[in-house]
């Protein structure tokens, strides 16, 4: 078995207790809890994760993340979404509207037509879905029928060649 970690002394014993109650949520405060736990069991890792219903391999990464960074090293930011984005929100945001004004004006492009725009933007060539997912996020686009399907539509929508 293990001895109980070390933990670098950031913050006073007072400090500290103080740091461990004003915690926002409870997954901050295992996190703290761990912290405290170490310093005044001193309990090994293995003892505080059953206490905390936490995995041992939690218990001992919370532990250096407070070693390397101080109490500062606990805050979780988490790993968060949109890594396989082609476009960041802002750029999504502005690429909306100006196709909103581009429709409003007559001129909605198409999918290959947002594709190339997508392109000039970042440099990389998304596929044709993603296009229509882009289109369908911004305008709620469906997709039509073909113009050589002509024959398919009712009588009523067909025009007359000029």
């Amino acid at each position: 078995m293990r001895k109980p970690a070390h933990i670098r002394p950031w913050l006073s014993e007072k400090d500290l207790q103080a740091w461990v109650r004003q915690a926002q949520s409870c997954e901050e405060y295992k996190r703290r809890a761990t912290i405290w736990m170490t310093v005044a069991g001193p309990f090994p890792a293995h003892r505080i994760a059953n206490l905390l219903v936490v995995s041992k391999q939690a218990v001992w990464l919370w532990v250096g993340q407070y070693n390397r960074l101080g109490p500062d090293g606990l805050r979780r930011h988490g790993r968060g979404g949109r890594r396989r984005a082609y476009l960041s929100l802002t750029q999504e945001k502005t690429l909306q509207r100006r196709i909103q004004t581009r429709a409003q004006l007559g001129e909605a492009p198409s999918a290959r037509q947002l594709q190339e725009e997508v392109f000039k933007t970042t440099r990389k060539t998304p596929s044709i879905s993603f296009a229509y997912r882009l289109l369908d996020r911004i305008r709620g686009r469906k997709v039509g029928v073909r113009v050589h399907r002509r024959k398919n539509l009712p009588e009523t929508t067909k025009r007359s060649p000029v």
